[in-house]
């Protein structure tokens, strides 16, 4: 994006939130939000504090130091350049003059450290130069979570090679019980390994493999030195991630789980049926909410899944989030579904992307059913074919 295009889009976004600016601040590497946002390229090095203020109207004002005074040269508005503390101080307040209130990548409390970059001491600073410090969440989100036309329409396609990857994975297991008699947990991640190189698809980790207790343990993930063997009568959890090379491109994540064996337990059954309905609840809800013209707030997706399962008397054993932001990386900047872990309050806004995974974890086995839903033109739309049943390889 140009940054006269940036900088418009932002004062209008400042202007909807009724913020009158919002600060940007950098020393070393400490905000890759604002590094992310601002367009700084892959050479960005700072030694040196710098502020850039937008404001929701008027010409942006810069603040760098006298030994890396271009800095910010690559965007538009008023220079001011200092070398003493002092001074730094000054300009500051100066800077500051005309917006008494200030977005920052900043949390109360610290209650989403997803967004919590800019140090307490800054905080203190700006406020001492007769500014207050209002969070950037929700403003983040719009320039750093929102997808394009062109991105959603290449995670839907990265969703249907995952999709069929992972029946092709269950599938491959199978095989091996019939003419080996075993499999193991090592053997299909590889598998799905060989297939992402052949879809040329990147994941920033290899995929989950779980079998029977293993996916009791939601981020458990095989090693060549701890992995277990796949056998008849066996239960087996995959989760698998992944986006093609290029730098716009958006992740797909998700999580199905299958039997091999002729009979399946009615507690297999039974938690897998709940945490299905948990999953679609998630989807009833932000449809719900956004048809009403209502933006959902984080936590309240994750109380109406979780409300699910623990009227179902499993409470305690989904023990994390409902949902992560999803985007360039797979744990995204946007909104989490999370009233567990943190007490999200980001809004669930158009152009945004979020998983919904709840999970039931005991200790014979685990369940954890993951689907994508977008915020598209349409409003909330599922875009990985969801898990409808409980795979059973009859071996």
């Amino acid at each position: 994006m140009k940054t006269t295009n940036l900088i418009e889009q932002v004062q209008s976004a400042l202007s909807a939130a009724r913020v009158p600016g919002w600060l940007f601040y950098g020393f070393h590497s400490n905000d890759p939000i604002g590094i992310s946002i601002l367009g700084f390229g892959p050479t960005y090095h700072a030694t040196r504090r710098w502020f850039y203020l937008v404001p929701a109207q008027g010409e942006p004002i810069k603040l760098v130091h006298r030994i890396e005074s271009g800095m910010l040269d690559h965007l538009p508005g008023h220079k001011l350049v200092y070398l003493r503390w002092q001074e730094l101080r000054s300009h500051l307040e100066q800077l500051l003059a005309s917006a008494k209130e200030v977005a920052m990548q900043y949390s109360p409390e610290s209650a989403v450290p997803y967004v919590s970059k800019v140090d307490a001491g800054t905080v203190e600073l700006v406020r001492a130069c007769g500014a207050e410090v209002v969070s950037s969440a929700d403003l983040v989100q719009q320039f750093e979570t929102r997808w394009t036309t062109e991105q959603a329409d290449q995670h839907r396609a990265t969703a249907a090679i995952l999709t069929a990857i992972v029946k092709q994975a269950f599938r491959q297991g199978a095989a091996d019980l019939s003419e080996k008699g075993a499999s193991s947990e090592l053997e299909i991640q590889r598998f799905m390994q060989r297939r992402f190189e052949e879809e040329g698809l990147i994941c920033d980790s290899p995929p989950i493999v779980a079998v029977n207790g293993n996916a009791g343990n939601p981020h458990y993930s095989p090693s060549e030195s701890s992995y277990a063997a796949l056998r008849k009568g066996d239960f087996l959890l995959i989760d698998l991630w992944a986006k093609p090379v290029g730098a716009d491109a958006v992740y797909a994540d998700i999580t199905w789980t299958a039997f091999y064996g002729r009979t399946v337990s009615e507690q297999i059954t039974e938690v897998f049926d709940v945490v299905r309905r948990a999953r679609d609840r998630g989807v009833e809800f932000l449809k719900q909410s956004t048809q009403s013209g209502c933006y959902p707030q984080g936590w309240e997706v994750d109380d109406a899944v979780r409300e699910v399962i623990r009227a179902a008397g499993y409470a305690d054993k989904f023990c994390h989030r409902t949902g992560h932001s999803l985007g360039r990386e797979v744990h995204g900047n946007g909104v989490n579904f999370d009233n567990l872990e943190t007490h999200d309050t980001r809004s669930f806004l158009p152009g945004v992307a979020c998983t919904i995974e709840p999970g039931i974890y005991l200790d014979d086995f685990g369940v954890r059913s993951e689907i994508n839903v977008h915020f598209g033109v349409n409003g909330p739309e599922v875009t990985t074919p969801p898990q409808t049943s409980l795979l059973v390889f009859d071996v």
